[in-house]
């Protein structure tokens, strides 16, 4: 695999897109085995102060959303393809322009199943996830711990999937999955960032005598599930959890993404919502900052809550 990876991706679900699109427009007159739907927002959050006596700092924060999907089911076949893509920037006063939120995913599970009337599938399933921009661990603006692809991760597998759509529910058991972690810069892929190979020096001289590996490949099993309910009138709880184990490294040695958000619809357009994003991952090293230097330590949870009001379109 190469860096035009997640771009042939891209390719293949806008592509997708046109096709459902056709079938539609091409036949009126006939039921289309294809469901889409389309939904983009942007949150803001604003802070002023003017003669404050408790003090503080003017700041102004926005996040721009979108979740894409298109979903092909007829009698013993279901193909879900969804693109979700997030990006949020905060200005805070006295500071520089600094990123919130990131996020590219795209995932796509293919199911069949023996029986028109059986929740289970033999499934294939395929994510693959990076961010747009550079992160920093602000206020160091000068070392990118971060890039567009770097990481990147990639998860292939079969296995079987649970769904109940009457509920929102599925549930996908594969013991069978690729995991790739790409790590396409140079610089981050020397320092052995994200879990790759790093580069190997010189004990004497520093010099550099290998450079660090772009990518780590891992076999293992993965559980995810997904769930969304309407908790209270106008409140949906969307729940999403996957669990991955190596079989060669540290065989039980749980990574976790679990990502937990409730939407609170105030009209059509205006909606609130309330998140949080919790990852581990044992190849993923945390750095501290020691005496004045970042030092790098174990593996760490990873901990993000997000609130935000804004405006909300579907289509």
């Amino acid at each position: 695999m190469n860096c035009k990876f997640p771009f042939l991706i891209l390719v293949l679900f806008f592509s997708l897109t046109i096709y459902s699109q056709n079938i539609v427009t091409k036949f009126p007159d006939t039921v289309s085995y294809w469901k889409k739907s389309n939904r983009v927002g942007f949150d803001i959050s604003q802070i002023a102060f003017l003669n404050w006596n408790a003090g503080g700092n003017n700041s102004i924060s926005g996040l721009l959303k979108g979740k894409f999907l298109r979903e092909y089911s007829r009698k013993n076949i279901n193909w879900k393809n969804e693109l979700i893509a997030k990006y949020g920037l905060n200005k805070q006063e006295g500071q520089e322009l600094r990123k919130t939120d990131d996020q590219l995913q795209i995932n796509s599970t293919f199911g069949y199943r023996a029986d028109t009337v059986s929740n289970w599938f033999y499934s294939s399933k395929m994510t693959f996830s990076t961010q747009f921009y550079s992160g920093y661990n602000y206020p160091d603006i000068d070392n990118a711990i971060s890039r567009f692809m770097a990481p990147a991760y990639y998860f292939w597998g079969i296995g079987a999937q649970y769904e109940r759509k009457d509920i929102n529910f599925n549930m996908y058991l594969s013991p069978l999955t690729q995991k790739t972690t790409f790590v396409l810069s140079q610089e981050l892929a020397n320092q052995g960032a994200f879990g790759v190979d790093g580069a190997v020096y010189d004990a004497n001289t520093g010099n550099l005598l290998k450079r660090g590996k772009k990518s780590r490949t891992e076999l293992g099993i993965l559980i995810s599930a997904q769930w969304e309910k309407e908790v209270y009138k106008n409140m949906t709880l969307e729940n999403r959890v996957n669990f991955y184990t190596d079989y060669l490294n540290n065989f039980g040695n749980i990574d976790v993404d679990w990502q937990l958000q409730l939407e609170m619809t105030v009209n059509e357009y205006v909606k609130a919502n309330l998140g949080t994003h919790i990852v581990y991952d044992d190849d993923i090293k945390a750095k501290e900052e020691i005496d004045g230097k970042q030092v790098t330590v174990g593996p760490k949870i990873q901990l993000k809550q997000l609130l935000g009001v804004g405006m909300s379109y579907t289509f």
